[in-house]
């Protein structure tokens, strides 16, 4: 695999792990229900468990950081990356117990966190979270491993200003354009109407006159 593609496939990964890890914090992951009358049951979504959302975000901007940057200055983006990973995934399987559901409850509804007989029940949305932590992570450590080789988002547009000189003298609609202006693109040194610095053709002489 060529650097350029490694560098596509790592951060695309990322970026997927950061997405992921976005959506599932928006989902659903536990409700919270009594048998009392009058009372509802209360739905609890991942970002009232986990700071997963902001992680996530965090994370996916950490990915354009990689674009920007190369060389060295990869490896710190790349470590960022790796603890923004194992935020999302530690939050993801510490926050999702009874009592953190039962805290968000209280902070939401408190006549039903009240209730002595509360039953909680808890979705799988979190091992998504879970996964897109992982994937960030093992993006980051790839990054600050193999992230030094991997060429830079503006790498294929640097063009040394030596190079740019002959491009121009071979583009025949930049010939003659500087004739039309008078000048000679060939010349080095010489002025635009100097006739001695036409190269390789025919030189102009003067009409001889008639002799009296």
């Amino acid at each position: 695999m060529t650097p350029r593609r490694e560098l596509t496939a790592v951060a695309a990964t990322a970026a997927a792990g950061s997405l992921l890890a976005v959506y599932a914090a928006g989902r659903v992951w536990a409700t919270a229900a009594s048998g009392a009358v009058g009372t509802a049951a209360q739905k609890v979504e991942g970002s009232g468990l986990t700071p997963g959302r902001a992680l996530g975000w965090a994370a996916l901007a950490a990915v354009f950081a990689v674009f920007a940057t190369r060389g060295r200055a990869r490896i710190p983006v790349g470590a960022l990356m790796v603890l923004l990973g194992a935020g999302i995934a530690g939050s993801a399987v510490l926050s999702h117990g009874r009592s953190d559901v039962l805290s968000a409850v209280r902070n939401s509804s408190v006549l039903l966190s009240a209730q002595p007989d509360l039953a909680i029940s808890v979705n799988a949305w979190w091992s998504v979270s879970l996964v897109g932590g992982l994937l960030v992570a093992a993006a980051g450590l790839a990054t600050v491993v193999r992230g030094r080789a991997w060429p830079g988002m503006s790498a294929r547009y640097d063009r040394k200003p030596a190079e740019a000189a002959p491009a121009a003298a071979d583009d025949p609609a930049s010939l003659w354009k500087s004739l039309d202006r008078g000048e000679d693109p060939t010349s080095t040194g010489a002025g635009p109407h100097d006739p001695g610095t036409l190269p390789d053709g025919p030189q102009l002489r003067a009409a001889p006159g008639r002799e009296r």
